[in-house]
């Protein structure tokens, strides 16, 4: 019996219209263009500023994208997941929003959240209720407005982040395609460097907390690049090993983008030329949970049918992965 897989079907994005320059930064913290793109290669990052627009409002102009695109009705849809660690809400659920501001009935949804290892996470869980059989339309996003916990007198996270969407839609398929195979892993001890202090149940939030400045994202630069290169290598390497192929056998690496020398690290360590990886992190910045679909939607219109991609993520926890696709589309069926 041919094995039922979860095919990604359609990919859709969104960013927000205003545009947070290198330069605008220079002129808000001690830094320069020439030290931010060297370091990080970013030159411009997207900023939600639509008044009263939250991570759902992105992820929704996502989702309808994602809908019109795959010819889908929302009553068809059947389970929603959303990573994020941008929340609207602690509680409701974002997905749950996100439905509800769609047109989306009937289904169920809930939050996965992993930070930049959030869309991995919630891929792989979309993909198992395919191949369970439980569902026929499943929609994954990936979503974040780091501007609501990014603290811009802070030049060591000021200038990597970004707000923006992505979505994808999974449909069974046994035509070979689709999600073959992933490795997911996390470390709990690495929260102590990549984390928001203030918050959460162990520091709820007073007038100390917010004087404090504590509920900003807070992130020590070394161990982090060290784990996320060590973390996202191995696992590529992994997951090709577990299913009998190389890096020759890889199209496309679809690394997160955190900054640009550690998409340079891990595509060299792993051994995927420059050209097979892709890179929009000088448009964009890190966008948390958002960075993977927003790669693919860049990146559509080069996709063909069987290509194969591994996509790879690290993040605040440490969450950390990666997940063996096989292409299902032509991206030029969209006109894209």
């Amino acid at each position: 019996m041919t094995k039922l897989h979860a095919a990604i079907t359609g990919v859709h994005g969104y960013v927000p219209d205003y545009i947070l320059t290198n330069a605008e930064l220079e002129k808000m913290v001690d830094t320069t263009d020439e030290w931010i793109t060297s370091r990080t290669g970013i030159k411009e990052r997207h900023i939600l500023k639509t008044p009263g627009w939250a991570t759902s409002d992105m992820a929704v102009e996502a989702v309808k994208g994602l809908l019109a695109k795959t010819d889908t009705k929302p009553e068809e849809v059947e389970l929603l997941i959303c990573a994020t660690v941008t929340p609207d809400m602690h509680f409701p659920d974002t997905a749950n929003t996100i439905c509800d501001k769609v047109g989306i009935k009937g289904a169920w949804a809930y939050d996965i959240n992993a930070a930049c290892s959030g869309f991995l996470y919630a891929l792989m869980t979309g993909a198992k209720f395919i191949e369970a059989g439980m569902h026929k339309k499943v929609i994954v996003v990936g979503a974040d407005k780091m501007s609501s916990i990014i603290d811009y007198t802070d030049r060591t996270t000021c200038i990597i982040f970004g707000d923006g969407a992505g979505a994808v839609m999974l449909e069974p398929t046994k035509d070979g395609v689709g999600v073959i195979d992933g490795v997911l892993r996390g470390d709990g001890s690495g929260r102590v460097h990549l984390h928001m202090k203030a918050g959460g149940s162990s520091l709820p939030a007073s007038h100390e907390t917010v004087e404090k400045r504590q509920h900003y994202a807070y992130q020590e630069g070394q161990p982090v690049f060290k784990a996320a290169v060590k973390g996202m290598t191995g696992t590529i390497a992994e997951v090709l090993k577990r299913n009998n192929m190389t890096v020759d056998d890889i199209d496309w690496l679809v690394p997160h983008q955190a900054n640009k020398r550690i998409i340079q690290s891990v595509g060299d360590m792993a051994g995927v030329p420059t050209e097979k990886v892709m890179v929009n992190i000088h448009r964009y910045g890190n966008t948390t949970a958002g960075t993977l679909p927003l790669c693919l939607w860049d990146y559509e219109s080069q996709l063909k049918r069987g290509d194969h991609l591994v996509l790879t993520a690290f993040g605040g926890g440490f969450t950390w992965g990666s997940i063996l696709i096989k292409w299902a589309y032509d991206g030029l069926e969209f006109g894209v």
